[in-house]
């Protein structure tokens, strides 16, 4: 898994997804440049792990899609379902996964205030026991995914603002962000961290056009 949990194998539901992406990005390549390419073995086995994240990655229980195959733990790495076109961003089994994860942790969310955890330890089961902070590409991830439910439903546009505002006060005085947030903000693990900022370019990017577009 994206995480590198340490409780064993599991059938990550993000792990399948990159195979996923990368089957679709593979057939779209080699239709649109005329690369060779196994044309009938790709879409067969891109359709089948869709066909499996959807009948085992979403958790009728949970009502979202879960971290691992029948968990009942919520991974905010789900929310990139809509970004990378795994599904459309107002689905509603995406829309119900983003509701999930906006509650708080002693409800089973991921949430407090404007800052989003990865998952949640307890139901994960991993045996990290250091108290983590919550997680600043997932808080962006949460903007675009936001954002992008945002087409459909003035409200979530206005949620997705609301968040990316709220996450310029955990920056330094550079914009710079960490790895985490620790509970009395303060900056933890690699700083600054690159793939925060990669989350955070593309989700100004979309919510930029989106309130432009409004």
């Amino acid at each position: 898994g994206i995480w590198e949990v340490r409780s064993g194998r599991r059938h990550f539901v993000f792990s399948k997804l990159m195979c996923w992406v990368a089957l679709d990005r593979g057939l779209r390549l080699a239709e649109k440049r005329s690369f060779p390419a196994d044309r009938s073995r790709w879409l067969k086995n891109r359709d089948r792990i869709y066909e499996e994240i959807m009948r085992r990655g979403w958790n009728r229980e949970r009502q979202a899609f879960v971290q691992s195959f029948e968990s009942l733990a919520l991974d905010a790495s789900n929310l990139i379902m809509p970004l990378v076109f795994f599904v459309s961003p107002s689905d509603p089994r995406m829309l119900k996964t983003l509701d999930a994860i906006f509650k708080p942790p002693r409800e089973g969310g991921l949430t407090s205030d404007s800052l989003f955890y990865r998952y949640d330890p307890k139901n994960a089961n991993d045996d990290f026991s250091v108290e983590e902070g919550s997680f600043n590409m997932g808080s962006f991830w949460v903007v675009e995914a936001l954002t992008r439910a945002g087409r459909f439903d003035q409200k979530r546009l206005d949620t997705a603002r609301l968040v990316f505002e709220q996450m310029h006060g955990y920056a330094n005085h550079l914009g710079l962000y960490a790895e985490e947030t620790g509970p009395r903000g303060e900056a933890l693990g690699n700083f600054p961290q690159a793939f925060t900022h990669l989350a955070l370019i593309s989700a100004a990017f979309n919510l930029d056009r989106a309130l432009d577009s409004r």
